[in-house]
């Protein structure tokens, strides 16, 4: 109960400092934590609650959007690479787009074939918003992406229910057999979640414990996003 108030506390702090001074900008709010954790399922709860005109007013960026494309390597070597690392991602692309995102324009943001490791040749236009939630595993990693956000929202949840979900995910959405899902969580994720992932919650403004679904953090992020949009 501690925590969760002294989440919300340090929650509501900033975001009134955004109410109240630059409303001229649209408000970044970041959502990471490690696979599996739960970020997805936040930011379409946030959605889910808002009124048809609120959500003309908000995006969701996901990461994973940014993975480079690997169409210059053959197939089998695609699968063998480290996508859990930060290199992995366009993080100057995302960081661009952010920024055009935070003025108040549009931007075509990319799309990925997660079966083949490469990118689509169309895009998405996505924008302008009042509101963009940016989520993946990397958010707080990058020092450039950090400085963009109003806030910052860690999701903490055990390994053993993180991994269920990835197990679960990649088998349904991107065509992965459980026994690749096994071997890259044991010779990607986990490592790279220690060394990146994990110390990267210590940049965050509230860090939101997700093992059971927390219904308390969530009405917080939605009723100070609501209050954002008036």
């Amino acid at each position: 109960m501690i925590f969760i108030i002294l989440s919300a506390i340090l929650f509501i702090e900033p975001l009134f400092i955004k109410i109240g001074v630059r409303v001229d900008k649209a408000l970044l709010v970041g959502i990471t934590g490690g696979t599996g954790s739960g970020k997805t399922t936040l930011a379409d709860r946030v959605i889910a609650s808002l009124s048809e005109s609120q959500k003309s007013d908000v995006v969701v960026i996901g990461q994973d959007r940014y993975y480079r494309d690997l169409l210059h390597m053959p197939l089998e070597k695609r699968h063998l690479q480290n996508f859990d690392h930060p290199d992995a991602i366009d993080r100057r692309l995302l960081a661009e787009h952010l920024k055009l995102l935070a003025q108040g324009k549009k931007i075509d943001a990319p799309l990925y074939d997660f079966k083949t490791h490469t990118r689509k040749p169309d895009t998405e236009r996505v924008g302008p918003c009042k509101v963009c939630i940016v989520e993946g595993i990397h958010i707080l990693v990058y020092p450039e992406i950090r400085e963009l956000l109003d806030i910052k929202i860690f999701i903490d949840t055990s390994d053993d229910i993180r991994f269920i979900r990835r197990l679960s995910r990649d088998i349904k959405e991107r065509g992965r057999t459980p026994e690749m899902v096994i071997e890259q969580y044991l010779s990607t994720v986990k490592p790279m979640h220690l060394e990146f992932v994990l110390p990267s919650k210590r940049f965050a403004d509230v860090i939101i414990p997700w093992d059971d679904d927390n219904r308390a953090a969530a009405e917080i992020v939605i009723s100070r996003i609501k209050e954002f949009l008036g």
